[in-house]
């Protein structure tokens, strides 16, 4: 978990600190003074009566800087890019191939790879969101999303496009703000009370007449001899015994010495998707040796290198291409001629080039092997001066989980069985101005069907996108966005009406 250190500079200091953090870039301030929080690091006492000043003062981190409206930003502006997109979003999609089912023929499957818009809406919550654990209480800063994805293509015979609904999610992100200590108090005691006054049982078994015990009680007496109970506040020095009867009320403090939760990671998503699966991801900024704000650009591979398994809509499971470690397909280079070949026996023992062949073979090649590389290509030309890069996902190597629960159609059929999500937020200088930029990848890993072997099969589900605020964007996208998004057609009627009052782009 990254805490903000909390210093003590006095006025002077303050206004030090003040004047240096305006000389820096937006994300330099927000970034500004995290560190990891660890066990020996100071946890403030919760007091009742600073609630009220503790959720105005709630920190969202890196998700302050999400708080708006971003829209796809289409780099059709980068001369670098010699095959002008149709839209910013890439998403790659495989789902079992029709007439298939489970137990039959192993793994048949269907593949769509296509280009998208988006509006993607991030609010923060006002005063955060406490969360009590008895002695320790965790407060978050939470951020609602909304997304909204179309996919564009071009119909044959048609000048205009066709935008077509495909995704639809909100859900909420939360970064963990701040630990606190809660300890009993004499007060929350007698309020909270749930025992008799007194125990019968007590008095009955070890001789204990007193009301509402708060310390165990322990048998001083040795095996085989008469049973003799004192308070563990009773006990002499070194004094043995030989059992222990825990005490059923707490004393004023308790909880003082923990136990203290110090979480490893800082934030965590869980959002809802209407096929039928519910998300949770967790995951933190990834640093650059000690600093969360990096320098530069985000680096992407070129060439060979970019042939990463774990970024490609080919997964191991499904053969990979046929690709050996000595011999990667240059994702920077016309696919290899075998992709525009008919493949048989012979030139494809196995059957690994035919049954991934499509995929190298799209209109959209490398981006449908590899999506991310839209990301890369989105950045050629651009003076990024700094980023912030989120990791998240669904299933930790270690520690703290995220999950997924699927609804039982898509649980027997086509099971959503892990998320990973990259998530990079940039500085862009454009004509001295500073601009921010989020890039993502997120990939969904489906599990049906099987291999000949019998293995199970893992499809990998990819979206990647590069977006801006609405203002950021040239005129001629924003027509298309706000055509897009912000006149929509009412849905029973199908009649165009203005966004309800209250949009940020609403025109009367």
């Amino acid at each position: 978990m990254l805490k903000r250190k909390k210093e003590n500079l006095g006025a002077d200091g303050q206004l030090l600190r003040k004047r240096a953090s305006e000389s820096l870039s937006y994300l330099a301030q927000l970034m500004d003074g995290y560190t990891k929080l660890a066990i020996d690091d100071p946890v403030t006492p919760f007091k009742e009566e600073n609630l009220d000043e503790i959720g105005r003062n709630v920190d969202y981190g890196i998700l302050e800087a999400l708080n708006g409206t971003w829209v796809s930003y289409n780099a059709n502006y980068n001369e670098n890019i010699t095959k002008p997109s149709l839209a910013s979003g890439i998403h790659t999609t495989i789902m079992p191939s029709p007439g298939t089912n489970p137990g039959t023929i192993p793994g048949k499957f269907s593949f769509d790879c296509e280009e998208y818009i988006e509006k993607l809406t991030f609010s923060l919550v006002p005063g955060g969101v406490r969360n009590r654990g008895g002695a320790s209480e965790l407060f978050c800063g939470a951020v609602k999303y909304e997304q909204t994805i179309k996919s564009v293509n071009k119909i044959e015979g048609q000048e205009a496009l066709k935008y077509t609904p495909i995704h639809e999610e909100n859900g909420m992100y939360l970064w963990l703000s701040d630990v606190y200590n809660h300890a009993a108090t004499k007060e929350s005691i007698e309020r909270d009370r749930g025992i008799h006054a007194e125990s019968t049982s007590d008095e009955k078994n070890y001789g204990y007449k007193g009301r509402y015990r708060d310390e165990p009680l322990l048998r001083i007496s040795p095996d085989g001899q008469e049973k003799k109970y004192i308070l563990q506040s009773e006990l002499q020095p070194d004094q043995p015994y030989y059992e222990i009867i825990p005490a059923q009320e707490l004393k004023p403090g308790a909880g003082l010495d923990g136990p203290y939760f110090i979480p490893d990671y800082s934030i965590s998503r869980s959002g809802v998707i209407p096929h039928g699966s519910t998300i949770t991801l967790l995951g933190d900024i990834a640093p650059q040796g000690n600093s969360y704000l990096i320098t530069g650009s985000p680096v992407f591979p070129y060439g060979k290198e970019a042939w990463q398994p774990k970024h490609l809509s080919i997964s191991r499971t499904m053969g990979g291409a046929g690709v050996k470690p000595d011999d990667l397909i240059d994702l920077d280079k016309p696919a290899p001629a075998w992709v525009h070949e008919t493949l048989d026996d012979v030139n494809d023992n196995g059957s690994n080039k035919i049954y991934t062949q499509r995929i190298l073979a799209d209109d959209l090649y490398p981006y449908s092997v590899r999506p991310d590389l839209r990301l890369r290509d989105t950045l050629k030309g651009q003076e990024v001066s700094n980023y912030v890069h989120v990791k998240m996902t669904s299933k930790m190597k270690t520690g703290a989980q995220g999950g997924i629960l699927n609804v039982p159609f898509v649980n027997r059929f086509v099971p959503t069985v892990n998320v990973d999500m990259h998530m990079w937020i940039e500085t862009v200088v454009e004509n001295g101005k500073d601009i921010l930029q989020l890039q993502y990848e997120q990939i969904v890993f489906f599990e049906f069907d099987f291999g000949n072997d019998g293995g199970t099969t893992r499809w990998p589900h990819i979206q990647t996108n590069t977006l801006r605020k609405l203002e950021d964007i040239p005129e001629d996208q924003r027509k298309v966005i706000e055509e897009q998004f912000f006149v929509q057609p009412d849905i029973i009627t199908g009649n165009t009406a203005n966004p309800p009052a209250g949009c940020p782009y609403h025109k009367e």
